[in-house]
């Protein structure tokens, strides 16, 4: 039964984050959207439908296959919490290693000693529950670095650090701007 409960909140939440990812990858792209940075994190808000999202890119990436690092080619490099009040999704944390994960392959996250686990869809990952959300929000406001590590589709391991220098203030902004 746990299986099917675990299974049920992965198709729940594939389908939050294609909607949100979408419009945010597109919004992404224009500093029009950007509304504040704090530090190391940067708020945007979208209009249409409203949605808020506080955002920073890797600090470090490291890529090995077979435990040597090699050069490849990445597009954007993204850790993000959504606010969308339209569809009462607030705080969804979501990750994008710039590439497609590695079919059934899940994302490690670390955040000062503390792990959790997301779960992949193409090019996204995210928490399997809004209590894994809060969670891991909870320990990105009190820590000072968040680490990634995953698995391309091609079989690449990475390894993406954030600074989580300005992430409260940002989440906080974000979330005010979206209530």
């Amino acid at each position: 039964m746990g299986s099917r409960i675990v299974k049920t909140c992965m198709k729940a939440g594939i389908a939050a984050a294609f909607a949100l990812t979408a419009s945010i990858a597109t919004a992404q792209q224009s500093s029009d959207n950007q509304v504040n940075a704090v530090t190391d994190w940067s708020v945007f808000v979208e209009n249409e439908p409203k949605e808020c999202w506080a955002v920073s890119t890797a600090k470090e990436s490291v890529n090995t296959k077979e435990g040597r690092v090699v050069a490849v080619r990445r597009s954007d490099i993204l850790l993000m919490v959504v606010f969308r009040p339209s569809v009462k999704v607030a705080g969804q944390i979501g990750f994008t290693g710039g590439y497609p994960f590695a079919k059934g392959s899940t994302v490690g996250l670390d955040i000062d000693g503390t792990s959790f686990e997301l779960f992949t869809e193409g090019e996204w990952a995210w928490p399997a529950s809004t209590a894994e959300d809060n969670k891991i929000v909870t320990a990105m406001k009190r820590g000072s670095k968040a680490v990634l590590t995953a698995r391309s589709a091609r079989g690449t391991k990475t390894v993406d650090s954030f600074s989580l220098l300005g992430f409260t203030a940002s989440v906080e902004d974000a979330e005010k701007r979206c209530k």
